[in-house]
């Protein structure tokens, strides 16, 4: 067992890798930088050829999932709008092209726009909406517009913060009984905004918020083998755990690969704001955990729970958040000499898996094929999305970059 800290996190097992020659092949490190930057290219043309059908209509940004090889369009009313906004940012810091910063400061002022007026912001998602827009352009160009429309989104996500429970209610209107006290696994990810806010404003209660509920999704979203629930709910009136539960996994006890990515990127980049070793530790645990049950091409099933004798989809979004989760844990400079090589051969045997087999044609929207947005709802699946879209570029910048997070 590796202790890392918290009620139950003592009691999480830790797996070592059970075949790291899977894993560490010299022939990967010949896929250079240059192989990895004509990827880039290619992320770009797709995302200028959709820059250019957004810009002839009234502004608006691509939906979460293509339909017949297109994203449909639709106002700021979602939860991926932040990914645009973020590939776009990616981009422009990549290529130096003022059309990308053009067009992710326009979307910035919608996002402005959103806050102000409240527009569909009664959800945890607002650190995937505001940190890859808003965050982002004030990190890149100093905007203070951009910084105080970032606050306000830490604000209104603070707003849905259950003292007593010490979590984030992910989803419904906090005086919904059925949705009292739930997290998801997925608010890992949102923490960021809240740490951020306190950075820039001074004022702590942002990040004891984010504090207590990644401590609480540590101790009751991540169970005793490493695997990880989707949803967990709390008690509100007295802080005690209830139970957990699927929302998008194949079953109650199964461990959806999403979520468990999310985990894997999440609990690192807490410990890049809180320097809190267990969060460290504890993303190590899941991402161990994950690469223990990918099948043999390397590219998880939508549930971990599936391998090569199934016949269900791959979700190649779920492989690149869980690469960016890796490459957060390499940046740390805490692996050891056996464990970074070992994360850095993953890393790149996974994407060049994913670039050779599972990119997109240039007919199509979107940058990599075959994720899946909701199985049991059967929507979005063996499709590009958004996300996946973002994840992909930015693991793909990180490795030919210095970049700094908007995260």
């Amino acid at each position: 067992m590796l202790k890392a800290g918290g009620e139950m996190l003592d009691k999480v097992m830790f797996e070592e890798i059970i075949h790291p020659e899977k894993w560490i092949n010299e022939c990967y490190k010949e896929l250079m930088e240059k192989e990895w930057n004509n990827e880039i290219e290619r992320c770009r043309r797709h995302t200028e050829r959709l820059i250019k059908r957004i810009s002839n209509s009234q502004y608006q940004f691509p939906s979460e999932c293509p339909i017949k090889g297109r994203y449909p369009l639709r106002d700021n009313i979602g939860w991926t709008e932040g990914f645009w906004t973020g590939i776009n940012w990616l981009l422009f810091e990549k290529t130096g092209d003022p059309l990308f910063q053009q067009t992710a400061e326009k979307a910035d002022i919608d996002f402005i726009h959103r806050i102000d007026c409240q527009i569909i912001t009664n959800h945890h998602d607002l650190g995937f909406l505001y940190s890859l827009s808003t965050v982002a352009d004030y990190k890149i160009t100093g905007n203070r517009k951009m910084k105080e429309a970032s606050i306000d989104a830490a604000e209104t996500l603070l707003q849905r913060f259950w003292e007593k429970a010490g979590v984030i209610q992910a989803w419904g209107d906090p005086s919904d009984p059925s949705q009292q006290g739930r997290m998801i696994m997925d608010c890992c990810m949102n923490l960021p905004l809240l740490y951020w806010a306190s950075e820039e404003t001074g004022n702590q209660k942002y990040k004891k918020a984010a504090q207590a509920h990644i401590q609480n999704a540590a101790d009751y979203l991540v169970r005793e083998d490493g695997s990880t629930y989707h949803t967990f709910y709390m008690d509100v009136k007295d802080g005690k755990p209830r139970y957990g539960s699927t929302h998008q996994g194949y079953s109650d006890n199964s461990c959806w690969a999403r979520g468990q990515a999310w985990g894997i990127y999440g609990f690192a980049l807490s410990y890049r704001y809180l320097k809190e070793q267990k969060y460290f530790d504890l993303s190590k645990i899941l991402a161990n955990y994950f690469m223990n049950r990918l099948p043999e091409d390397t590219i998880c099933y939508w549930d971990l729970i599936f391998d090569d004798s199934s016949r269900e989809e791959k979700d190649t979004s779920s492989m690149v958040i869980m690469v960016c989760g890796l490459l957060e844990l390499i940046e740390s400079g805490l692996l050891d000499k056996t464990e970074k090589n070992l994360y850095q051969s993953a890393v790149w045997k996974i994407m060049r898996q994913l670039k050779e087999r599972y990119a997109t044609t240039e007919e199509e929207d979107g940058f990599l094929t075959q994720s899946v947005y909701n199985k049991p709802k059967n929507n979005g699946v063996n499709t590009p999305c958004i996300w996946g879209d973002y994840y992909y570029l930015e693991a793909l910048v990180r490795m030919t970059s210095n970049w700094s997070s908007y995260w």
